[in-house]
């Protein structure tokens, strides 16, 4: 498992159409599995699930993507599952460090300042 978790700044919707060109560019065999949208107010939520093919691993990896605005702020956690084929523990982690790696560069230019 790899995990992403940054506050950003920025448009919601461009952020989102900025991560989702990164996953589905990157990677021949990635593919969008499924999302979620929901609005309340000024909170705004996108949650995405995407699979990529791991030629490491010789497995498909999935990323678990949630974008949240609330209250001015955006919020990003993404987790990556899947790179493994131990049974009892995790003997190879890179094609899902590699999955979270194809959304780090398209986020960097919104990440907020740290306090």
């Amino acid at each position: 498992m790899a995990k992403l978790e940054c506050e950003l700044q920025g448009n919601f919707q461009e952020i989102l159409a900025g991560i989702e060109r990164a996953v589905l560019e990157g990677s021949m065999s990635a593919s969008e599995e499924d999302g979620s949208d929901f609005f309340a107010g000024d909170c705004r939520c996108a949650v995405r699930v995407y699979e990529r093919y791991s030629m490491l691993g010789g497995n498909r990896v999935s990323m678990n993507l949630t974008l949240l605005q609330a209250g001015g702020r955006i919020f990003l956690s993404a987790i990556t599952s899947g790179g493994s084929q131990a049974v009892f523990w995790k003997m190879n982690t890179f094609g899902e460090e590699a999955f979270l790696d194809t959304i780090t560069e398209a986020v960097r230019p919104y990440c907020a300042p740290s306090a």
